[in-house]
């Protein structure tokens, strides 16, 4: 009966919350970039950032939940956890992705119509692995590693840093920890500055620029947060939920910087939210306590849809990305009830998934191979 002992840790209502604010960011994001005529006048303009917070975040989750368990926790305990945590949701975005299909036929995705129902329902099964999928399948023509579902990428890399934390690193002692952390950070600027977009943005095709984009933007974060929950010893901070919502806010609503001549100006600030703001955040948010039930219960629901809205938005993006590519030019005041609702189902669909779905298929896998 080990298991009991591992479930007993204080939770961080705060970072849960934060997760839910940096999803629901997202949403914002994309149903702004389907007016974007390119990266330099988007609105919303470094939500893509919300990837490397989440797998920061990550890093200092699991960090805490499992650094102290691994006298009572095998290494296939620990993904069995992880796939319990996780794999459900996988699973549903992809039966979203593919429900939502054939609706995105559109100017932007002329090939969708001639795509035949098998291919289709192959491409969803595959998803249901997270195995990345080959050129050969690529059923839109956007070169995603999971067509139906574009943001199970970053769920493919989660699983890959979730891998080399229970393998090697969890034993490295915090020396070594901060030497891997350094070097990817460098890894990391290194790559914002250079590159010839001036973000971070990518991670999602299979060819090897976007495989180094992918590892780039998991290795820093996703290990600097579990050297954060190592070494840092929190301070206490009053309203720590709404100081980091707005810092969170604020770094994800920056405009652009430098245009087109000065990628690298871009660039810098990508490497500077990641390296410094986003750990800082997470520290603050960490540091904070939760007064008041208000305050709780939006933690709560924050924390709670938070990940099925990251992995189940984007189907519904990319039928609103469609309408939008038939209606040529239309700006987002014009759109602004399509937006809406676009917005508003994703949040609805997101709870539903939870409620019905998530939870109670959680509990039952925890029942069952839970305490194996």
């Amino acid at each position: 009966m080990h298991h009991k002992s591992l479930t007993t840790k204080p939770h961080y209502p705060i970072l849960d919350g934060l997760r839910g604010v940096a999803a629901i960011m997202v949403v914002a994001f994309h149903i702004c970039e389907a007016h974007s005529t390119s990266h330099l006048d988007q609105v919303i303009n470094h939500g893509y950032l919300a990837v490397d917070f989440f797998f920061l975040l990550s890093g200092f989750v699991i960090g805490y939940a499992y650094d102290d368990r691994w006298n009572k926790l095998t290494t296939g305990g620990f993904f069995k956890r992880r796939l319990i945590r996780l794999q459900p949701m996988v699973v549903m975005g992809m039966v979203v992705g593919a429900a939502c299909f054939y609706f995105q036929a559109s100017p932007m995705w002329p090939g969708i119509s001639a795509v035949p129902v098998w291919k289709m329902l192959l491409v969803m099964l595959i998803g249901f692995t997270l195995i990345p999928v080959p050129q050969s399948l690529d059923i839109r023509g956007w070169q995603e590693m999971h067509p139906l579902d574009g943001p199970g990428w970053s769920l493919f890399f989660e699983y890959i840093a979730n891998i080399l934390y229970a393998l090697f690193v969890r034993k490295f002692s915090k020396t070594l920890l901060f030497v891997l952390v350094i070097l990817a950070a460098v890894a990391l600027v290194q790559y914002a500055v250079t590159s010839s977009t001036g973000d971070v943005i990518g991670g999602w095709s299979l060819d090897s620029l976007q495989l180094r984009i992918g590892f780039t933007r998991m290795m820093f974060p996703f290990f600097a947060g579990l050297l954060l929950c190592r070494t840092a010893s929190l301070t206490q901070l009053k309203n720590a939920f709404f100081w980091c919502s707005l810092l969170l806010v604020i770094v994800f609503a920056i405009p652009r910087i430098g245009g087109e001549k000065q990628l690298w100006m871009n660039g810098l600030y990508d490497s500077l939210a990641v390296i410094l703001a986003f750990p800082l955040i997470v520290y603050l948010g960490a540091s904070g306590r939760i007064t008041g039930a208000f305050a709780s219960r939006v933690c709560k629901f924050f924390g709670g849809i938070s990940y099925p809205i990251y992995i189940t938005h984007y189907p519904l993006i990319y039928i609103y990305t469609g309408w939008v590519s038939k209606h040529k030019g239309i700006t987002l005041l014009q759109a602004w009830p399509f937006a809406l609702l676009t917005y508003v189902s994703a949040i609805g669909l997101a709870y539903a998934c939870l409620k019905f779905y998530d939870e109670p298929v959680r509990r039952w896998l925890n029942k069952k191979f839970g305490n194996a």
